[in-house]
């Protein structure tokens, strides 16, 4: 059987926040197993797993993001919305649109570690539409 959820997560400041709590709010209660599929509905966002305990990571991620695809290059043609437009759109490809988690006994089948993030790639970014599919 197959389900889906619209939502939408609030609108975040650029970095990456952990929406684990946030996501499972806006879900009906969980089958005994299955799989949960999230899938960001932007191209100037992503979704991750990662860690979910120390802030350090999380700074250091966009350190690392911004060091890779740096703004105000010449290079960049696609600048409609000002410069964080298209390192937003790369970022987003490297971090990816979507995650899949295991769902046992009725719960996220997440590591000990691990978390949902929202990894915003935007200054000044609205809310964020997410589709959850719940296959049991």
């Amino acid at each position: 059987m197959v389900k889906q959820h619209e939502f939408q997560l609030p609108a975040h400041k650029r970095g990456f926040h952990l929406v684990t709590d946030t996501v499972l709010k806006h879900l009906p209660a969980l089958p005994e197993s299955g799989l949960l599929h999230l899938f960001i509905k932007h191209t100037s966002a992503a979704l991750a797993i990662n860690e979910n305990t120390d802030p350090a990571v999380l700074r250091d991620f966009e350190t690392a993001f911004n060091r890779m695809v740096p703004e105000g290059q010449q290079y960049y043609t696609h600048n409609d919305e000002g410069p964080d437009d298209m390192p937003a759109h790369v970022k987003s490809v490297l971090a990816g649109s979507s995650v899949t988690i295991p769902i046992s006994g009725h719960q996220l089948n997440l590591g000990t570690w691990q978390g949902i993030y929202l990894c915003e790639f935007r200054d000044r970014a609205g809310a964020r539409r997410l589709t959850a599919t719940i296959i049991t």
